[in-house]
């Protein structure tokens, strides 16, 4: 039986792709800072498909709880197959000079730092068993910048770079590493992005029909899936609607 491990998955891709593993009988390592949502879901599964699913509250910004959570696995949850870098925000949107700089530090702190914290302490038992797969959950706005993006672009670009010298480092033990980055997703992004302000958020996907939480975990489940010699090693998802960071259609 295999083990995933997802971060963020009290919600969005996570909780899609958490779910999805524990249906298809994989055990599944959920991780977030919102235990309450995740026992939620994992409720509303078939009790068999439950039992599979190890939930911990843990805080990947910060390093001390990433490598305390991993100790306190079950024994037989220890054997990471894969592990989803999912869990990622961003806060603000702002032009540089007027940004807040605790939107700042809580996107470095969480796209980039904890992306590390959690690869830095899973990888060594792949690269001890010699397989794995590592996926990093990029976005478009780590392909090209837009305005008031600043920062959140920034740490998307340093998701783009991390995968790709991940994938150097690790290639001789087997292991795969992929990001997918997408577009426009109607999750909780936006609403995270605008501090709460749903009204706002909703604007976002006016008039324009977006991705889904469940068509990422569609990817997802088709990359993890892939035979062991495919590495589906980068790929960007957008609705139809969308051209670019910049471009969309709406009707109306």
């Amino acid at each position: 039986m295999k083990t995933i491990l997802v971060t963020g998955a009290s919600s969005g891709f996570g909780e899609a792709t958490a779910r999805r593993f524990a249906l298809k009988g994989w055990q599944v390592i959920a991780w977030a800072r919102r235990l309450d949502r995740m026992e939620a879901w994992r409720q509303a599964l078939p009790a068999e498909c439950a039992e599979r699913v190890h939930l911990q509250c843990v805080d990947i910004r910060v390093a001390d709880q990433v490598q305390a959570a991993l100790a306190d696995l079950p024994v037989g949850f220890r054997a990471v197959d894969v592990l989803l870098n999912n869990a990622g925000l961003a806060s603000g949107k702002d032009p540089v000079h007027e940004a807040s700089m605790d939107d700042w530090e809580r996107m470095i702190d969480t796209n980039l730092k904890g992306l590390l914290y959690v690869t830095r302490a899973v990888s060594p038992g792949m690269v001890a068993r010699r397989s794995g797969h590592i996926i990093n959950i990029g976005s478009i706005a780590g392909k090209e910048s837009y305005p008031e993006g600043n920062v959140y672009n920034a740490t998307k670009f340093g998701v783009d770079g991390l995968t790709r010298s991940m994938r150097m480092d690790l290639v001789r033990y087997g292991i795969r590493v992929s990001q997918v980055c997408p577009g426009m997703v109607d999750t909780e992004f936006s609403t995270v992005r605008f501090h709460g302000d749903r009204a706002k958020a909703d604007q976002v996907y006016q008039n324009m029909a977006p991705l889904t939480a469940e068509d990422i975990a569609d990817m997802l489940e088709y990359m993890i899936l892939a035979p062991a010699h495919v590495n589906i090693a980068d790929v960007l998802i957008l609705p139809t609607a969308q051209a670019s960071a910049t471009i969309v259609h709406r009707e109306g």
